[in-house]
This record gives C-alpha cells, structure tokens and sequence, in this order.
C-alpha cells in the first residue's frame, strides 16, 4: 500500500504544480497588457514634458505645454487602458468585424460597407480644417506611440482571440478611424429607422388605425423643451401635414419587408456592442443661480446608452499649464477611447450635457427599377444609373473574401443587396444626414475652448449629426439650451414610413436654418430640462424636425423635483438622478381605482392587486409591488393589442418604451375601445375581463421566475444588470464570460423613470442605463461629481476595471477634481511623457 501511497502523492503534487503553474501563466497573461503609470517613457513626437496624473479611479489629468502634446498624450493615455475597445470601434466604423470574429459578424459587416460609414469618413477628413486635422494627426501620433511598441500586450482579450487561431497585429491609427465612431454613435442614436419600419410594419398588419393605436402621438398633457419661437404657424412645414404613410396599403410584401430590415438593424446594433433599446433616453437639466443653495448654476447631465464592458465613456483631464491663444485647453469631463478632446464636461467658464432629440434624419426611399436595367432608377419620368462599388469583405477561416455590390441611388444605398429575404423585392434607399460629410470633431474642439453663451452657440454650428439637446451654464450666471444638428426639410411628407423614389414629391430639399433650431436663454422658470421629450410644440414650430419622442414622463418628473424644493444643492440633484418614482404608475393604478373588477380580495390576483395599490410607486431592488406592477402592465399591454400586432412584434412594441405607456393609457379611459376585444375568440372581452386576464398572466409569470412565496418576488431579482464584454463576453462560452463579465447584479430603477436602468421586456435584463451622471458645481468646479457605469481600465482584473460599479448601483458618484491643487491632493499615480 506505501508505494501505492506514494505514486498518489506524487500525482497530487505534480496536478497541483501544473495547475499553479497553470494558474501563473493565467495570471501573468492577464496582468501583463497592465500599463505603466508611474515613472518615465519616452514619446519620440512630443516638444516638451506632458504629465499625467492619475487618482485611485484611474481618472487621468494630462498637462502639456501644447495642443500637439496634449492631445498625443491623451490617444497615448487612452490607449494604454481602452485599445481592445478602440480596436473593435475601429473595425465597426471600417465594416471589418468579420476579420477578426469570423462570419457570424459577416451580415453586419455587409450592412456597414452598405451604408459607407468609412468612406463618409475619409471625406470628411479631406475636408477638415487645419485646426482640426492637427488635432486629429497628434491624438494618432500618440496612440501609434503606444500600440506599435507594445503590440503583444494590448489587451488580454486579443491573446483569448490568438488561441483560436485569431491572429492579429496593430495597424497604425490614423484620423479617418476616430472620425468613423461618430457615424457609428449616429447610426445607433438615430432610432428613426426602426421607428419607421415597426410603423410600415403595422401599417401593413393593420392600417394605420392599428399604427396611431400603438405608437400614439406626443400627449399635450407632456412638457416640450421650448416654448414657442414665434407666433402660430402651420402645423408642420408645407405638405408633411398630409402623411407619407397613407401611400402604403396593408400588405404582406411589406410586412416580410419591414421586419427582415428591422432584424437586420437589431443585428448592427448589437454588434456595435450598443443598445438597440426602444426605451433608451437621457436625462439633463440646468438650474438658475437664483434657484440654488450655491448662487450660481447646477448643471446635471446623464445620458443613457447600452450597458457594456467597459463602460463607453473615459474621464479625462487636458490642461494646458498656462491657457492662451496659443493652448487654449483647459476642461474635464468623459471622452470616447479613439476620440480627441472631451465630450461632456466642463472647462473654466462654461459647462455643458447632452441628451437625444431623435429628429427624423432617416427616409426609406421605395424605388422603381427600369425593367431594362436593374440598375437605372426612375426619377420624375426619367431614369437614372445608379452608383456601384464594389467591397470585399475578409472573413477569418474563409480563403476568399466576399464580395458586395452596392448600389447608391439619388436618394442613398439600397438596402435590398444585403438581405436574401429582400432579394427580388422592391429596392428600398435610405436617405439619412450622417451619410452627409459632417464637421462632428471641429464643434467638439470648439465647446472645449468656449467662454460664453456666443461661443458655445457658434460651436454648435458645426454639430451636424447626431443631432442633441444641449443644456449650457456658465460662471457668469447664464442658462441656456440650444438644439444644433443637419435635419431635413421635405419637399412633402412627415418621414413617418417610406415613400416613392421616383415621383420627386418626397425629395430633401434642404436642412432647417441654424438660426431657426429651437434655442432658449435665460428662460423666465430659471430651470431648463430635457429627456428626449418633445423639442417644440409641432402646431406652433414652422419646420418639421420629427415626431417620434419619448412620450414625456422622465421630463414631468423631473419638472416636479425641480418644483418641490425652492433651492437646490449638488446633493438634490444627486439624487434626483437617482429618482426610481413612476408617475405612469400612478395613472394606471388610479384608473384602476375607478373600476369595477372581478378579482375576489382573498385571492392570488386580488391580493396582487392590492400590493400594487399599496405600493410607494418606487422601484427600489427590495420592492415587490414594483415587481408586481412591472410585469402586470406589460401584459395588459400584451393582453389588449397583441393580437392585432402579432408575435413576432409584440415584444418590441407592446410592454417596452413611453410609446407603450401611453398606449395602453390612451385606452384605459375608453371601455369601448376595439383593442379591448380579443380578436383569436369567438367572444366580445370587456376591458375588466382583459385586466383580470392580465393578472392572471401576471402571477403565472412571477412563479415561474421567483417561486410561488410572494415575499420573495422582489424587483432585484427580476431586474438584474450585467455588465458584458463587447465581444468576447457574448461569446456563450462561460469561463470566457467570466473573465471579462461582471455581475449580475440587482439593479434599481426602470424605463420611463428619472433613474432610467431599461430591461427587456421579456426577461427584464438590464440592456440600457444612465452611462455618465454628472452634476456641475459652477460656484466651484472641484464641487463637481460624476461616474460611469464601469471603470477606467479597459483590462480585466486591474483594480480600476469594476470599481465604478458598486457605486453607480448605489447612485453615488466620485469627485471630479479641476485645480491642480485638488488633482494633486487625489493623486495616485504620477507618469512623465518625455521628448
């Protein structure tokens, strides 16, 4: 039995040596893309010293004497703890996923070189300004300055990627790769394509009855941004008033249509790695000095984008040590990793947030082919060759690339070549402003260096596409909100669902003036807000900018917060981001005051009922009624229209977005109402019989999920969050998931909430949240808070990859430090960049 004994023993102890030298291998490849932070490198483009300072988040502050240096340290810093990410930002803007992640990235690919985002880039970048393209030629320099000498350790996931054979080296980084991530943050903040084909969808199920029903028009009852810039005017600008969707009949053609392209959009999306989330928004709002406890403005900001890891934004410092004409930077806030100068933030004078408009920038274009010649389009009775080009697409594991025939018509690329399912169908164009060559950059440059309310305004001349809400504070004592973007004026039409190519009726013919977009300052309510609601009172504005907004309950509520208090402190407004009250809520749950049920008290639906009635109207983690009321209105929304809507889009249309509140409230006061009815039985449904039904649903689906206690059918554990890797971390493989994921975690708030953390409306996974909060403290900067969602480090494992994490669940935030006293009084790490 000894030797027995033995050779065990010797087995044991070689298994555990493999598995610690196992275990040191895993931890030494992990650890090793770590960067360096303290200490000295040398930078072979830099004139002068650049320091960079880091405190315990990883938040660096960069000090240069030049631009050139400022912003060759700030793409070396970005690439240092985000290149993985800059990497696959890349590869979205140029249509080259496949190269890398194979051909299950091969459709989106195809849709990308479609639409061209590459190539609007490169002529964008033959036509910056010299300014700009300095910029744009440093911020590469520094980037390179880092990544060709480091390329075996840029990031862990590129050493999973090698295991499978993908193998891969950095190539240079140029201008046209950061200026293509502002058509890709279009594309994903440009909803207005899939707006228009759930509405040509619906059309096609059921005429535009079934349309209006589903995706209701803004209430009047719901704040608009601006109050009128002049006297009544028509409804909309000439022509729109009459709908471009009464030329479409239910079909279908156009059914198989819309939802093929509706898929083929969710795809990019994803792959983007943002949200395609119909309840995504934003929130920001600026208060008045004389509305403060400070004396001088508060400006909060957060804007809400799909959850990922790491998180989309990077806090960042650029300082020019003695501001002048000469190095006019000085300003913090959250930058895009690949992306030069901050997006939102502040710098000495001025500060600013953003939120969505949504304006409708997007057309579907039906177009008529020659029977001759498949390419030739008919415009106003003649027909005209469209352009071809011709993108070869390489796909790692395939011998050959493949290649895509694009053709552009007048109006823009047709979308059919890319599907099969549209092969043989009627062509489809879409016309959208970011495919426009644009001057993004340049009006970010220039909100970095603005002093005051008319540089701030000129800046946003060149803020084309995606088109925001700014709000705008500075030290003087000035509020302001001004709207900048392309958006186009039609010939006739609202935008609202594609129309005919070939008549010339639905042409663009231009883009609303500057001077003409919504603007206020120093409104007499010395508080300014908005949340994707409605811009201007479409009845009283001449031109048309869209009519697909959120339908207007984060901004109610967050008008009532404002209202309740007569001052208001940076920690109001703390927790004011943090707010998890729903009015809808409120709604629904009176109206259902106001009926006569059949539920019976003692049982499982009249006891449900009665925690929703109980229920503080607050989504906390630890609620049951909100859990309760969550899943209840859903399916009642389910339960009234989804049988006119049908299955394959009851989920992205019923139970999910402001749309749908207010659908389902727009009916609830008309026991009448035909959507009552259940169209798959022979029997007439009351509206009461409907919402017992509801219950009914409701508590069958609670016990699935949470187990018949229900004590223990808590929001937290419905409504989690998880934090996942852009790629590697969707990959179904679990020990891969591991490494770069982070959660699930329970989550507060919801959709349609000030604290809008947006689940699916089926599983109730969290897909879209506040990405930045951020209060500014204009009395004095160093006041300031904010936090993303994440962390600064881009590499899994470095201890300032997940801390942002527990305090963003929380609704806390971290300092954001301005003077250089203050940076060096939170000062961690100290990094010399030397010539």
């Amino acid at each position: 039995m000894k030797p027995i004994s033995r050779v065990l023993a010797v087995v044991l102890i070689l298994v555990l040596l493999l598995a610690l030298l196992a275990g040191g291998v895993f931890v030494y490849a992990s650890r090793r893309p770590f960067p360096q932070t303290q200490g000295t490198i040398k930078l072979a483009d830099l004139t002068g010293d650049v320091e960079v300072i880091r405190d315990a988040f990883g938040v660096p502050h960069i000090y240069a004497d030049t631009p050139e240096d400022l912003f060759r340290a700030q793409g070396f810093v970005h690439a240092q703890d985000r290149f993985f990410q800059m990497e696959f930002w890349r590869r979205i803007g140029q249509g080259r996923l496949a190269e890398l992640f194979g051909a299950g990235a091969l459709e989106q690919d195809k849709f990308i070189r479609t639409l061209g985002w590459h190539r609007v880039a490169e002529e964008e970048a033959r036509r910056l300004d010299a300014e700009t393209l300095r910029v744009l030629q440093s911020y590469a320099e520094g980037v390179n300055a880092y990544i060709l000498p480091n390329a075996d350790r840029l990031g862990f996931e590129f050493s999973v990627l090698g295991l499978i054979g993908r193998r891969w080296s950095p190539e240079p980084w140029t201008p046209v790769n950061t200026l293509t991530w502002g058509k890709a943050m279009s594309f994903n903040l440009g909803h207005n394509l899939d707006h228009e084909l759930v509405r040509m969808a619906l059309i096609a199920r059921g005429g535009e009855a079934l349309a209006e029903a589903v995706l209701p028009p803004y209430p009047d009852d719901m704040p608009v941004i601006v109050r009128p810039l002049a006297a009544d005017g028509p409804a909309l600008q000439a022509g729109a008033a009459k709908r471009a969707s009464s030329s479409l009949a239910p079909g279908q053609p156009l059914l198989v249509d819309a939802l093929a392209l509706r898929a083929l959009n969710a795809g990019v999306q994803r792959a983007i790695g943002l949200a395609n989330d119909p309840a995504i928004g934003s929130n920001n709002w600026v208060v008045a000095a004389g509305r403060t406890t400070t004396g001088r403005p508060l400006l909060a900001n957060d804007p809400h984008l799909g959850i990922q890891m790491p998180s989309i934004w990077y806090i960042n410092g650029l300082h020019c040590r003695t501001v002048s004409a000469a190095c006019p930077y000085d300003v913090v806030g959250v930058t895009f990793p690949g992306v030069p100068g901050v997006v939102l933030g502040h710098n000495q004078r001025i500060a600013w947030g953003v939120t969505n408009v949504g304006p409708d920038t997007q057309d579907l274009f039906i177009e008529r082919p020659s029977s001759s010649d498949p390419d030739a389009f008919e415009f106003e009775g003649r027909f005209e060759p469209a352009r071809i080009r011709e993108e070869r697409i390489v796909v790692a594991g395939q011998a050959e690339p493949v290649v895509l025939r694009v053709r552009e018509t007048r109006h823009g690329p047709i979308l059919n070549d890319v599907l099969d399912e549209l092969e043989g169908r009627e062509p489809m164009a879409l016309q959208w402003a970011a495919l426009e060559p644009g001057q993004l950059l340049r009006a970010v440059l220039m909100l970095n260096k603005a002093q005051n309310w008319e540089q701030f305004r000129e800046a946003l001349r060149y803020w084309d596409t995606p088109s925001q809400n700014f709000v705008y504070a500075d030290v003087d004592g000035n509020i302001g909100y001004q709207m900048p973007g392309n958006i186009p004026i039609r010939k006739s039409g609202d935008g609202l669902a594609p129309v005919p190519g070939w008549t010339g009726e639905h042409e663009w013919i231009g883009s609303i003036p500057f001077e003409a977009l919504p603007s206020a300052f120093n409104p007499p309510e010395g508080y300014i807000v908005t949340a994707n609601n409605a811009v201007v009172d479409v009845r009283r504005y001449p031109y048309l900018i869209g009519l697909d907004w959120d339908h207007g309950y984060r901004a109610r509520r967050i008008e009532q917060l404002i209202a309740e208090r007569e001052k208001l402190s940076v920690e109001d407004m703390r927790m004011m981001h943090f707010d998890a009250r729903s009015i809808f809520a409120d709604e629904l749950l009176a109206s259902l005051d106001q009926m006569t049920l059949q539920v019976a008290d003692a049982s499982p639906a009249g006891q449900a009922l009665a925690r929703m009635k109980d229920w503080d109207r607050i989504y906390d983690v630890d609620s049951v009624g909100a859990a309760i009321f969550d899943v209840f209105w859903r399916e009642l929304s389910r339960s009234a229209f989804a049988d006119e809507v049908g299955e394959d889009l009851t989920d992205d249309v019923l139970g999910d977005g402001s749309h749908a509140q207010i659908a389902l409230r727009n009916i609830l006061s008309q026991p009448g109402a035909p959507w009552w009815d259940d169209a798959t039985t022979p029997e007439r449904e009351s509206r009461e019989q409907i919402i017992a039904r509801a219950l009914e649903d409701t508590l069958r689906f609670l016990r699935a999920r949470l187990g018949d206690n229900a004590d223990q059918w808590r929001w937290g554990r419905l409504h989690t969050v998880t934090f996942a890797n852009q790629t590697l971390g969707r990959s179904g493989i679990a020990p891969i998931e591991g490494i770069f994921n982070r959660g699930p975690f329970p989550a507060p708030g919801n959709m349609g909430l000030v604290n809008a953390v947006s689940g699916d409306p089926r599983t109730f996974a969290v897909r879209s949240g506040p990405s930045w909060r951020a209060i500014y403290d204009l009395s004095d900067w160093d006041n300031s808070l904010g936090i993303h969602t994440t962390g600064q480090s881009g590499h899994a494992y470095h201890p300032n990859y997940d801390d942002m994490i527990p305090l963003w669940l929380k609704g806390e935030n971290i300092p954001l430090a301005w003077t250089r006293a203050k940076v060096e009084q939170q000062a961690r790490d100290r990094l010399l960049l030397a010539p």
